[in-house]
């Protein structure tokens, strides 16, 4: 049987919450908690199972992201909650765009193949399902820095960025 379990890491952004199946990460979250985890089981659809070594590794390599120590995440991503777009459009920006990099709405439609407007990718981004592992804060409008639905909103991405060593840091920022 198929089922999930929960593991979560604190971080300045707040504690990071993972889903993670026997396939691999199915799911992130910028807050843990009662109600995040039955948010969450609610769009999985499987069993919540008590197995904090199924968990090991992903909150493993998100404490050593947060720490500055991690610049590419090897934890396997199980892309069950992706539809077919999202997966084409996601697992091209996963495999294409490194750490302290970031790609514009329009390019990453252009590189993806997707055939959809830079809008549609603000949206994909916005749905993703496995963010920070999927770096979707390193998408970035052709003007700024864009939209960002994780965490605090712009302000965590701007903090991701500033992590990547992407954006310089400013006076009061603190790893």
């Amino acid at each position: 049987m198929v089922d999930v379990a929960f593991g979560s890491v604190p971080t300045p952004l707040g504690d990071v919450l993972a889903a993670v199946t026997p396939d691999g990460v199915v799911a992130t979250g910028f807050r843990d908690g009662d109600a995040a985890r039955r948010k969450l089981l609610g769009r999985i659809g499987l069993p919540a199972v008590d197995d904090p070594a199924r968990t090991a590794h992903a909150r493993e390599e998100l404490a050593a992201y947060f720490a500055g120590e991690l610049r590419r995440f090897t934890v396997p991503v199980d892309w069950r909650l992706a539809s077919t777009l999202q997966r084409r459009v996601l697992g091209t920006l996963y495999e294409t765009i490194p750490y302290g990099k970031v790609t514009t709405y329009g390019d990453l439609a252009e590189t993806s193949g997707a055939g959809v407007p830079a809008r549609a990718i603000g949206s994909i981004m916005g749905s993703n399902p496995v963010p920070i592992i999927v770096p979707c804060h390193r998408v970035v409008a052709g003007n700024g820095l864009g939209g960002f639905s994780g965490g605090d909103g712009v302000d965590s991405k701007r903090w991701l960025l500033t992590l990547e060593g992407y954006l310089p840091p400013t006076l009061d920022w603190e790893l």
